[in-house]
């Protein structure tokens, strides 16, 4: 493979503490001598354990990229997370279809959307930047590379996703709702929400200060065929600028993608907002465009600047994050919101 990994050799000032701001939401890193902070952040609980398996990549002294990959790879094989991976939710016919997107700091990108029979669409992501001259690779055609590249070919539809839709079919009109799912699905019925559908979107900055990103996810339940979400939409779901920071979303796709949201966090924070300051910002653009429709659907930002600061924002209470570092291997914090 094309290794592209050194080319980041400024040195940053960071600490390994994580120190909270005001009611929750922004960690920031306490100024402190020595080299960059190495830590790893990711959206909802899920990515306690994603964060593990990234941090055993950091705390050898390992690249980002490779950390973020290793990191979405976990909820990608869980059999019991209905929202991402090879035990997503399928579409209103039945298809389970998969999109994926990584970053690295230096703008390389790769991504791949509708991606049916493949259960790591990160991997094939990475191929896509390492291996095309392409950012983005879809359906039939993503599916076509990924056996080329020798990926396994299964069947991502687990007897328990199964069920899940004959028994929404008996109540469905086989209509999707634009922007939403069923209003009665889960625990909260909240389009965007924990318990409907989500998202891992994973940012990582290595003890060498390079930055990278990796998002992953089965979309939206019961979707209509072909519906693509933000996740691998470079500027949408995910954005990485080595010089400045990262940042991904989390939530209602189409809300994130009409707003280029991970850019908009990322030129933020280049403009001189914090990360927080950044997510709230982005946060608040989508509900003064859309004050009706943003009542009844969650998004949410999470970001990371080149100095290892922290900071989360989303429209609705309920969103969290995880973060790993030296000190804290199983931190999840919960984001501020608007309501």
């Amino acid at each position: 493979m094309v290794d592209r990994r050194d080319f980041l050799k400024a040195s940053l000032l960071g600490a390994s503490a994580l120190a909270l701001t005001g009611k929750g939401g922004a960690a920031t890193a306490a100024p402190a001598s020595g080299g960059a902070v190495a830590r790893v952040i990711s959206t909802w609980d899920f990515g306690v354990a994603a964060n593990q398996a990234a941090w055993s990549v950091l705390a050898r002294g390992g690249h980002a990229l490779d950390a973020v990959e290793a990191g979405v790879m976990v909820p990608e094989a869980d059999l019991k997370n209905h929202s991402v991976g090879r035990a997503g939710y399928p579409d209103r016919d039945g298809h389970v279809s998969l999109d994926a997107s990584i970053m690295d700091a230096d703008g390389s990108c790769g991504a791949v959307a509708a991606l049916e029979h493949i259960a790591h669409p990160i991997q094939v992501a990475r191929r896509v930047m390492e291996r095309t001259p392409h950012v983005l690779l879809v359906g039939d055609g993503a599916l076509q590379f990924a056996l080329e590249q020798g990926f396994k070919r299964e069947e991502l539809l687990t007897p328990e996703s199964a069920q899940a839709w004959k028994e929404w079919q008996k109540t469905a009109h086989y209509q999707p709702t634009a922007n939403s799912e069923r209003r009665d699905y889960g625990k909260t019925g909240l389009p965007g929400g924990k318990d409907n559908h989500d998202t891992i979107g994973m940012l990582a900055i290595d003890a060498h200060g390079r930055l990278a990103g990796a998002c992953t996810t089965s979309g939206m339940a019961w979707k209509l065929r072909g519906r693509v979400g933000d996740s691998p939409v470079i500027g949408a779901g995910l954005y990485v600028d080595g010089e400045v920071g990262a940042a991904t979303s989390t939530g209602v796709g189409e809300e994130v993608i009409r707003n280029a949201g991970s850019f908009l966090v990322v030129e933020l924070m280049r403009q001189g907002r914090s990360p927080q300051e950044a997510c709230h910002e982005a946060v608040m653009r989508i509900v003064k465009k859309r004050p009706n429709a943003s009542k009844d659907l969650q998004v949410g930002f999470l970001a990371m600047n080149r100095a290892g600061e922290v900071g989360a924002f989303a429209i609705q209470p309920g969103f969290s994050y995880a973060v790993c570092d030296a000190t804290r291997q199983d931190g999840l914090l919960p984001a501020r919101s608007v309501f």
